[in-house]
């Protein structure tokens, strides 16, 4: 999906991938209103197709509004559900100060609920990690 944003092209996808016994979900563009719902449905479809263990790379998320939040916050609870495990991918740098979705997260003081990793490795490695605020 791509939308025409202040005179720039945006696109906005999400690629499937599997990284041992991990769904790997990228996300890239901007998660928002129009776009959430996308990313929502390929939620739902990993765990229909009985993957009950989630990486959400957000490394190439530009914007973050509170519909992609809601998507976030509904992701985790879907996986925490059917007993499974959820992982963001949310690098402390990035193009511009690191991750966009972790400075919102942060800012709404929820990102201590999520299993949050710098990458790809980190996120589908099996060492446990405590909860970072």
């Amino acid at each position: 999906m791509y939308r025409r944003v202040k005179g720039m092209v945006v696109g906005f996808h999400v690629t499937g991938d599997e990284r041992g016994r991990w769904a790997v979900l990228e996300v890239t563009g901007e998660l928002d209103m129009v776009t959430s719902p996308m990313l929502r449905q390929r939620v739902h479809d990993v765990v229909a197709e009985g993957q009950h263990s989630l990486v959400l790379d957000l490394s190439d998320v530009l914007f973050c509004d509170s519909s992609g939040v809601s998507v976030l916050v509904a992701a985790r609870r879907l996986m925490c559900s059917c007993q499974g495990r959820l992982r963001l991918i949310l690098p402390a740098q990035g193009a511009v100060d690191g991750s966009h979705v972790n400075r919102v997260l942060g800012a709404l003081g929820v990102r201590r609920l999520f299993d949050c990793h710098p990458d790809l490795d980190s996120a589908t490695g099996d060492e446990p990690r405590p909860l970072s605020a």
